[in-house]
């Protein structure tokens, strides 16, 4: 269910890894749970990240939640097509709906986050809400 050659978080991103570079969105669990995405606030080229902390929102039909980066490093593209289409995050979470490319700070982050079988293993033993 889960792209195998992602990771994520347990705030529910993931990221893509191409050399030192990672491409970050939101899950499809995610999405799932935050229902329409009616809007996306997303940071600039440029701006750094910290691991952990929020970067953007996503609001939704019911809710406005935070995005967390799963790494630090430097934005280096965001995803312009989300102002007008913020509901790509909806249909395509894993490709068209990314939200940022950044630049990794420390790579070593990675290694805390989870393969897409720890993370389904997560998900599951997520009490109800």
């Amino acid at each position: 269910m889960y792209p195998e050659d992602l990771l994520y978080s347990e705030e529910h991103e993931w990221i893509s890894i191409q050399d030192h570079t990672g491409t970050i969105g939101i899950t499809d669990y995610a999405q799932s749970e935050l229902g329409d995405v009616v809007f996306v606030e997303l940071p600039h080229v440029g701006d750094k990240l910290q691991a952990k902390e929020p970067f953007g929102s996503v609001e939704s039909v019911k809710a406005v939640s935070e995005v967390y980066s799963p790494v630090s490093g430097e934005i280096v593209e965001v995803n312009d097509k989300l102002a007008d289409k913020p509901e790509m995050i909806n249909d395509d979470p894993y490709g068209n709906g990314w939200m940022v490319k950044v630049r990794l700070s420390d790579p070593a982050e990675l290694e805390e986050l989870f393969s897409a079988q720890e993370y389904e293993e997560y998900l599951a033993a997520k009490p109800e809400e």
